[in-house]
């Protein structure tokens, strides 16, 4: 028993009322009884979880927030697997178990596993409110051998627990580490998809298959591991939501080239194909005649001058004008053609972004957004189609 098995739906869903009243802690304290701190915990989860779950009543903290999948997502890789035709999987780090229902929601047999009993009580909750049960949850040690020993599944998933500190992301600095997954569960079956950090390097991973990179609503979101018997390809890329997706082909021939100079147009690619070096495989599926601008931690930039629309891109910009890099000489520009607002698409450390973006806007009228980038020590003044 847990403290989740004291507290009733009702007593999260006044939580959460009070929470958005902005009520102090003695009176959330004294409304809400003795176990008013882990209802506030769930009700802050619930509020900033709008934007995350089609639901509003699922169970979590924040962390379990913090590393649930996206339903999007979730619900993305759970058609993929379904493309292999898999009866079985065991989520064995399943936290609150988003993943695991979606993936259960196709298959006909699921195991969810964590060894923290509040985050199964969570799942156990949330696979009911998605109206899931052919889930066997267990609140145990993965990789312990009576655990292994229960588990009769053709595939196993993994999303394991990233601390935020590490210095370099690797397979050992994971929990539970991917190796001891893969070492426990092996001689169970060859199919695995591990969660894995979009940041790792790809030779870390000492498996072969794929490595699929998920961008979702024009940000990177995921990496997943696809040992071989899952794989499509050596390196993949999805755009989310609108599921556009890269494969690699390595006999594509190489048409990525290089420019200094802006065209008309300019194509932001997703992060995604970036992180998956799927660039050229870009290039050919876009057609058009397309150069390479821009190539940074945050954003990459093509360039042309056809108006080229693919769900492959982020989005696609006009270009307007380009400059030298002075919020003087682009506040003037953009005084003078209307805009109101001006959006930095630019480097530059968090603390300076503001100082720098209120120079630009200083005295802007309008309706009309532009868009600013940096090339060197140049600006590009662009507008979204």
């Amino acid at each position: 028993m847990t403290w989740v098995n004291e507290v009733t739906e009702e007593e999260v869903g006044l939580a959460v009322e009070l929470v958005r009243r902005g009520l102090d802690e003695r009176k959330l304290r004294a409304k809400l009884g003795p176990y008013w701190r882990e209802l506030v915990e769930v009700a802050k989860a619930r509020i900033r979880a709008r934007d995350k779950f089609s639901r509003s009543d699922l169970w979590m903290d924040m962390e379990g927030l913090r590393y649930a999948t996206h339903e999007v997502v979730a619900r993305y890789r759970a058609e993929r697997l379904k493309e292999f035709g898999v009866k079985s999987i065991a989520d064995v780090s399943c936290g609150i178990g988003i993943q695991l229902i979606f993936y259960a929601m196709n298959v006909e047999r699921a195991y969810g596993i964590d060894i923290d009993p509040v985050k199964i009580e969570f799942a156990k909750r949330n696979a009911e409110k998605y109206g899931v049960s052919n889930i066997e949850f267990l609140n145990a040690d993965s990789l312990s051998p009576e655990t292994v020993e229960k588990i009769d599944a053709e595939v196993i998933f993994s999303d394991p627990a990233r601390p935020p500190e590490a210095p370099e992301r690797n397979l050992e600095g994971l929990l539970p580490s991917p190796l001891k997954i893969y070492e426990a569960y092996k001689g169970k079956t060859d199919a695995f998809i591990f969660d894995l950090p979009p940041q790792i390097r790809r030779e870390k991973v000492p498996w072969k298959g794929e490595f699929e990179y998920v961008d979702l609503f024009g940000a990177i979101n995921r990496l997943a591991f696809y040992s071989e018997p899952l794989a499509k390809a050596e390196r993949s890329a999805a755009t989310l939501p609108t599921g556009a997706r890269l494969e690699s082909d390595p006999d594509l021939e190489n048409i990525v080239e290089w420019i200094e100079e802006p065209g008309e147009y300019l194509y932001e690619i997703p992060q995604s194909i970036d992180y998956a070096d799927l660039i050229n495989e870009l290039f050919h599926a876009v057609g058009g005649e397309m150069k390479m601008l821009l190539r940074e931690k945050r954003r990459v930039l093509a360039t042309g001058d056809d108006e080229i629309r693919s769900d492959y891109f982020k989005r696609v910009y006009s270009v307007l004008a380009v400059l030298p890099f002075h919020p003087v000489r682009i506040n003037d520009f953009l005084r003078k053609e209307g805009f109101g607002r001006a959006t930095l698409r630019i480097s530059v450390p968090e603390r300076d972004y503001w100082k720098v973006r209120r120079r630009i806007e200083a005295n802007l009228k309008g309706e009309r957004r532009a868009f600013v980038f940096q090339l060197k020590d140049r600006a590009i003044i662009a507008e979204a189609l």
